[in-house]
């Protein structure tokens, strides 16, 4: 198996444990697989015996066999044993599945250490880190960037491992307490935390403004645990396959997903798993406010929103106007036209945007990909959050409300049971459910603490220079 860039129109052919380190490619754009690997009956049969006698972390190995192909086989099964496991993971089924209410399913994705969905991939990425530079003798500075989980998920997986540090931007006063709470409280050696004066995305700006300076990229050994990292999104098309075996009887049945996004990463893993063949049928996008996403695959217009454009929301891990995931969609969309996507993202998106709606392929985008869309406001979210727990005694997230918000107004249309990504525990969001429900949530025992800890972070200006210096500044552990 090996990697291409989304930019680049010669093909140049990467390694997994090349791109793993990497994170975003020189030219800017994303890896992807030169092609996906094709699924048939016999080995979804296959998986769903490996799932139910041996659980998800086997069927995780099996998975990610398909994909990587320079690391021994009974490496990464000891990888996926360590990273997919009882108590790291509070249900032994890793991702539970349970019935909402009628044709409504919840994957539940925040069993693990820091409650956020964005575990199922880090909790993976921070052992295959660890393997392959002890493998290679190296080091690697992560710098990442968060609107609300994917920081304390990236520094629980990281924290006190050997040749890596983290440096992780958030946008300054725009992440609930509890999300604060999580990173901040962290006092180790290896984790910087770095509130930015922005929004997510100008965090995001800064992370790839640093990822094309080449000598900086080079000399501190940077390397990236957002979404925009391949890795990511390969441990998260586990789960989909996890998902439709535990609502599915047999290999004929075909489920949908719904997917609360704002970086396209999440549902981008499921478009990849549909385009392996898992018997997916829609792909259902949901936003909140800042619903770009939902725009586009209603009009073809993908328009860009500056940061003061930005709405911050009560679903704040999706205040995101410039969804870098979005890039391998389209990459695949127009048939990996190299030229075209490096044109569109690499420039358009800098100056608003761009707009396919003339193009042939928009038409075509909800049968050869199964994309629906949707969004969601802060009175629905509530009103959501208020309904799942009276009428189904089920307490929900506010992003995950967005979602089963979009779910039931598209289940008229979705002739398949419609699964709904969890995105984190209700307790990362106290305020939103106390409005919706008249008290806060209860705590889980593991973070009973956790509000009471010490805070450990930076503020720094919107300055990738800025950033670059303080980097530097701290290269040694």
């Amino acid at each position: 198996m090996q990697y291409i860039s989304t930019r680049d129109s010669s093909q140049t052919p990467f390694s997994f444990c090349d791109i793993l380190l990497a994170g975003l490619a020189a030219d800017g754009g994303l890896y992807l697989p030169v092609e996906y690997p094709v699924l048939n009956d016999a080995q979804l049969t296959k998986w769903r015996s490996v799932l139910e006698q041996e659980g998800y972390h086997a069927l995780a190995a099996e998975v990610l066999e398909l994909f990587v192909d320079d690391i021994p086989k009974n490496d990464l099964k000891g990888i996926c044993a360590r990273a997919y496991n009882t108590p790291k993971f509070a249900h032994e089924d890793i991702v539970p599945v349970s019935q909402l209410e009628e044709g409504i399913f919840i994957a539940h994705l925040s069993e693990g250490p820091t409650a956020a969905f964005k575990d199922m991939a880090m909790q993976l990425l921070g052992e295959l880190f660890e393997y392959e530079l002890e493998r290679r003798q190296d080091t690697l500075t992560i710098v990442g960037a968060t609107s609300g989980d994917t920081g304390s998920s990236a520094e629980y997986a990281m924290r006190g491992r050997d040749g890596i540090r983290v440096f992780m931007l958030t946008p300054k006063d725009r992440m609930t307490p509890f999300q604060q709470a999580q990173m901040f409280g962290l006092d180790d050696p290896n984790i910087f935390n770095i509130a930015l004066d922005g929004m997510f995305d100008d965090c995001q700006d800064v992370v790839k403004a640093i990822s094309a300076d080449a000598d900086f990229k080079r000399e501190h050994r940077i390397g990236a645990v957002n979404s925009i990292n391949w890795a990511r999104l390969m441990a998260q098309v586990v789960y989909y396959i996890s998902t439709w075996i535990r609502t599915t009887d047999s290999n004929d049945e075909k489920v949908s997903f719904c997917v609360p996004t704002g970086n396209f990463g999440d549902i981008c893993a499921g478009h990849i798993a549909r385009q392996m063949g898992l018997p997916i049928d829609r792909l259902i996008v949901a936003t909140n406010e800042n619903d770009v996403l939902d725009e586009f695959f209603k009009t073809g217009d993908y328009r860009v929103r500056s940061s003061a454009d930005t709405f911050v929301t009560s679903s704040p891990s999706m205040d995101i106007s410039r969804a870098s995931n979005f890039e391998r969609f389209v990459f695949d969309a127009l048939g990996r036209d190299a030229d075209r996507v490096s044109e569109l993202f690499g420039e358009k998106v800098k100056t608003g945007g761009f707009d396919l709606s003339a193009d042939d392929v928009f038409p075509t985008l909800a049968d050869r990909y199964g994309f629906m869309s949707g969004k969601s406001t802060h009175a629905d979210r509530v009103q959501t959050i208020r309904d799942c727990s009276e009428k189904n005694g089920v307490l929900i997230d506010p992003h995950t409300a967005d979602g089963v918000k979009v779910a039931r107004d598209v289940r008229h249309q979705v002739d398949t049971p419609i699964v709904c990504l969890e995105t984190a525990l209700p307790v990362k969001f106290a305020e939103t459910i106390n409005e919706a429900i008249g008290k806060d949530p209860e705590i889980p025992s593991r973070f009973a603490e956790i509000m009471d800890a010490d805070r450990f972070v930076v503020d720094m200006p919107n300055d990738a220079e800025a950033v670059k210096k303080y980097i530097a500044e701290n290269a040694t552990v």
